[in-house]
């Protein structure tokens, strides 16, 4: 029997997304879950202020004869809901755009997630500017003479550079280069922080009188505040804890579950959590949308973090949850669709029928080429629809001309495509640098940014815990 549209709908808010834009036709208490704003897979969430701190560098492209000098250093981000970011770069191929939109992100679903040196990047956060700000005692390990603010900034990013992107790099100053040989020499590697934030799983489903979950907190914060959206409350919804009780808090470990009232009709529930705290260096930032280089988090204030969850639920039928996150090990984009109804769901997907049995879930890759942005598109029984959309950003790697067009140099330009010959930041070295952020990654960003606005409500991110990643 093939269930009403509001129905299969309805049940579409348990839509997940990893690192993606998801756009659909979300009814009812769907819509209503998605016009609160983005979702992502939970964490801190903030938008690019540019490079502030640096001084200069040069980079030797294979098969180039001369360096191209290049400014290295630290970048600021300014945190959705309060807070700043101190970051650096791990993507040197590709350009930065200023007032791009970047959230926090596992290492495996970025550039970092096949490099064998990401731990001893992180162990050059903690060991380096500005997690350490006594500049004599820094120089004084790394056998340099006196360190600015500056120049210890370019050597950090140097040595950074040298484990994230396999390139050779120098800084111009010979005290920051000291810094930079030291800083490579020493690194160990070290295991990847945790998220400030997480939601595990991202999306419950079942049917309707019962508790529906759990759901796990993950934070480092001591408490995150717990709230259902006003909708599911209206409707009879109550978040409980193990014992049944009503719960507007937790804190790491604590488990909570989606109390639905036996006569709700089929709907949807989103549970909100936020949270103040410090996001763990070494914490990986990519670009929500569109192109933009990868980060890497070596310092934060208290900041605003957040992440969600959903509930779907039904008393006949399919109850489809559609979950799609990067998967950088296939080269692609793994799409999961999960059943929890009584019925099978058959949905289709990059030019084939798939069925997913009652109680049952089936994951299917789809291939995406690197650095290219891409659109999938899922589409069910009466009218069911839902689109993912993102760019897949890898790999960190040369591309066919030794030298990138417009290579990912720390001198960012506005997200309208402003040249950046020349640095916008306010503290720092001079030198002719390479022209980044006029790329034709810029109007792409602009472009999806339009198409953002144009769906409202329907443009959705959503959390998806994966495992942490090791470095051995």
């Amino acid at each position: 029997m093939r269930r009403s549209r509001s129905t299969v709908r309805r049940i579409a808010a348990a839509v997940a997304v990893t690192g993606l834009v998801a756009t659909g036709s979300l009814m009812g208490a769907g819509a209503a879950a998605a016009a609160d704003g983005p979702q992502h897979q939970g964490g801190a969430v903030a938008t690019l202020d540019g490079l502030k701190t640096f001084d200069g560098s040069k980079i030797y492209w294979k098969g180039e004869k001369e360096p191209q000098s290049m400014n290295a250093g630290v970048f600021e981000m300014t945190v959705d809901g309060g807070g700043k970011l101190k970051t650096y770069c791990i993507d040197i191929y590709n350009p930065t755009v200023d007032d791009a939109k970047y959230q926090e992100t596992p290492w495996e679903q970025t550039s970092l997630n096949s490099n064998e040196n990401a731990g001893k990047i992180l162990w050059i956060l903690k060991n380096s500017y500005p997690e350490v700000d006594d500049l004599k005692a820094l120089a004084e390990k790394a056998g340099a003479g006196a360190l600015t603010e500056q120049t210890a900034a370019a050597g950090t990013q140097v040595a950074i550079w040298r484990f994230s992107d396999d390139v050779k790099v120098t800084a111009d100053d010979e005290n920051a280069e000291k810094l930079a040989t030291y800083l490579e020499k020493e690194a160990k590697k070290l295991q990847e922080p945790k998220a400030s934030l997480t939601l595990d799983p991202n999306a419950v489903s079942g049917k309707p009188g019962g508790r529906l979950g759990p759901v796990t907190v993950q934070t480092n914060a001591a408490q995150a505040s717990l709230a259902l959206s006003a909708d599911a409350i209206a409707g009879g919804v109550k978040l409980v804890d193990e014992a049944g009780k009503p719960v507007t808090s937790g804190a790491n470990g604590s488990k909570v579950f989606f109390d639905v009232p036996a006569d709700a009709a089929d709907g949807t529930a989103t549970l909100t959590a936020q949270a103040t705290t410090s996001v763990p260096v070494g914490r990986a930032f990519a670009p929500a949308v569109g192109k933009s280089q990868t980060m890497i988090l070596a310092g934060s204030s208290e900041s605003t973090v957040t992440a969600n969850a959903t509930a779907s639920w039904a008393k006949t039928g399919p109850i489809p949850a559609v979950t799609a996150e990067k998967n950088c090990a296939k080269g692609g984009v793994d799409v999961t669709a999960s059943n929890k109804g009584d019925e099978p769901f058959t949905f289709k997907l990059a030019g084939a029928e798939h069925t997913v049995p009652a109680g049952g879930s089936k994951t299917v890759t789809v291939p995406v080429a690197e650095d290219q942005a891409y659109e999938i598109t899922i589409t069910g029984p009466d009218g069911f629809k839902e689109t993912f959309k993102g760019v897949l950003d890898c790999k960190t790697s040369p591309p066919t001309d030794p030298e990138p067009e417009n290579p990912g140099n720390p001198s960012p330009a506005s997200a309208g495509g402003t040249s950046a010959s020349t640095s916008t930041s306010t503290s720092g070295g001079g030198g002719d640098l390479a022209a980044t952020g006029s790329s034709n990654s810029t109007p792409m960003i602009a472009g999806i940014a339009i198409a953002l606005v144009a769906v409202g409500g329907g443009a959705v991110f959503v959390l998806r815990k994966k495992k942490t990643s090791t470095a051995e």
